[in-house]
């Protein structure tokens, strides 16, 4: 470097800190550049700062920008900042890259790491980061950052959003960004060449991506028998009766909704599971692929617990304020002055005691307990447990929810089952028809957990295989006792 571009990076170099000449600049290799004076350059670089990097931001206007910076960086025009470090991040949107061609010589061999997203997918023919590399193609770019917030580099990873997805041509430029976020905490995959890079900036623009089809299946679900309930006792009552109850939409409908959908999708979430156990005994391997329509499913089941758990809230709360309803107070003022007019009296029913009793009891344990399988899905949670711990709650007490669930809607229907006033228009209750999956799954579940069945299930989960003893007699042991 000359002296006349020495004297003019001094001219342009701004400290944040009113300490900053008394402290040495950081050697090259310790020090990376900054391209971007927005939200996500400004948190990276403060993250950068706290994780004992140098930071020298490039800007337009250095003098303007540095009170917006944080304390303990350096600013600097483009020119001088690209000669300050080998590792520069460009954070800034693709409309602005024209900066970078007239600085192509001060970025040759320089390591470009590419932050930007798009507004929407196919925005452009290419990905950002190689048209980057078609504007500057001395320097060695890397997507890389462009899955975090400015809030999450600013606060540092969380247990979910740790990850960061990079691509690029050069595996000595990829290593140099990994060992800058592993430092920063995150933890950085390799996707592959530039070419991946579209689908790095396609990460932000996805929308629930695991949600879509367990949303599909609630809002069907919900919607199927909601106008079910609806036929079955608005529509019946106005019909045979001349009976105006459609007031009842509102809570009761939507509090026999609730749980009949809670209860299908809590068994949606345990069914898949069960299906590959019974796919892996049937195959007698575990070294061949589920169908996609399966694995598509047991992918989504953290989902369908979710979903599920959020329909049994709003069960509980629509149970809650039933004996604030006007027509509940209406009916129960009605009553109490019959009985009183009519000077009638009624007999204790021990009977009828106990059921309601348990039937209230294995709602409140059953709902207990699905609150305990939300609370350890939650990342933090996972990682705080062994996979026998995770696998026990999820898994033992999964099951073990469903069951109390189940056994809750059994007890609701109580000897309504056999009423023929029961079934109005032949059509079965909703909580009739909402007992049959996760009955199914609780058989099929008793059969796996079935001593000779679970041995086997578990000797294929180690790796045994059927026909495997023939092939090789010395792997015809056993390998549980």
């Amino acid at each position: 470097m000359t002296g006349q571009e020495r004297s003019e990076e001094k001219s342009e170099c701004v400290s944040l800190s009113p300490m900053m000449e008394a402290v040495p600049a950081p050697p090259e290799s310790e020090r990376v550049c900054v391209f971007g004076t927005g939200d996500l350059g400004r948190s990276l670089g403060l993250r950068l700062l706290q994780a004992g990097y140098g930071v020298v931001f490039g800007s337009r206007r250095p003098h303007s920008r540095s009170s917006l910076l944080p304390h303990g960086a350096q600013v600097l025009g483009h020119a001088a900042a690209a000669q300050s470090a080998h590792l520069i991040f460009i954070a800034v949107q693709r409309e602005h890259y024209d900066f970078l061609v007239p600085l192509a010589n001060q970025l040759k061999g320089k390591v470009l790491v590419d932050l930007s997203n798009n507004l929407r997918k196919n925005q452009y023919p290419e990905a950002n980061a190689e048209y980057l590399q078609s504007l500057v193609p001395g320097a060695e770019v890397v997507k890389g950052f462009n899955t975090l917030s400015a809030w999450s580099l600013q606060n540092g990873p969380s247990d979910a959003n740790r990850q960061v997805y990079i691509c690029g041509e050069s595996v000595e430029a990829k290593q140099a960004v990994i060992a800058v976020a592993t430092k920063l905490g995150f933890s950085a995959l390799d996707q592959g060449f530039l070419s991946v890079a579209r689908e790095l900036e396609d990460f932000p623009l996805q929308l629930f991506p695991q949600w879509r089809l367990p949303l599909r299946i609630s809002i069907g679900l919900s919607a199927a028998f909601f106008f079910y309930l609806l036929i079955r006792y608005v529509i019946y009552a106005y019909v045979t009766q001349g009976e105006d109850i459609s007031f009842r939409i509102m809570v009761s409908l939507a509090n026999q909704v609730c749980p009949i959908v809670s209860l299908i999708m809590l068994s949606l979430c345990y069914l898949p599971g069960v299906l590959a156990s019974f796919l892996q005994l049937y195959r007698g391997t575990k070294y061949r692929r589920f169908p996609n329509w399966l694995d598509r499913w047991m992918l989504c089941r953290k989902q369908l617990g979710l979903l599920s758990l959020g329909f049994a809230f709003l069960h509980v709360l629509y149970t809650l304020i039933i004996p604030i309803r006007y027509s509940v107070m209406f009916w129960v003022t009605e009553h109490t002055v019959s009985v009183i007019r009519e000077n009638r009296t009624t007999m204790f029913d021990t009977t009828t005691a106990w059921h309601d009793d348990s039937y209230l009891s294995l709602g409140i344990l059953g709902f207990g307990l699905y609150v305990l399988l939300g609370i350890t899905s939650l990342p933090s949670v996972i990682n705080a447990l062994s996979w026998r711990e995770f696998s026990f709650v999820q898994s033992k007490l999964g099951h073990l929810t469903l069951l109390f669930c189940t056994a809750h809607t059994y007890l609701y229907g109580w000897n309504r089952f056999l009423s023929s006033s029961t079934y109005k228009w032949y059509t079965p209750p909703g909580y009739m028809l909402c007992l049959v999956l996760p009955s199914v799954v609780l058989l099929l579940k008793l059969l796996l957990i079935t001593p000779c069945v679970d041995r086997t299930i578990t000797r294929i989960r180690q790796g045994w295989e059927r026909g495997a003893d023939q092939r090789n007699p010395k792997d015809s042991q056993p390998l549980i006792p």
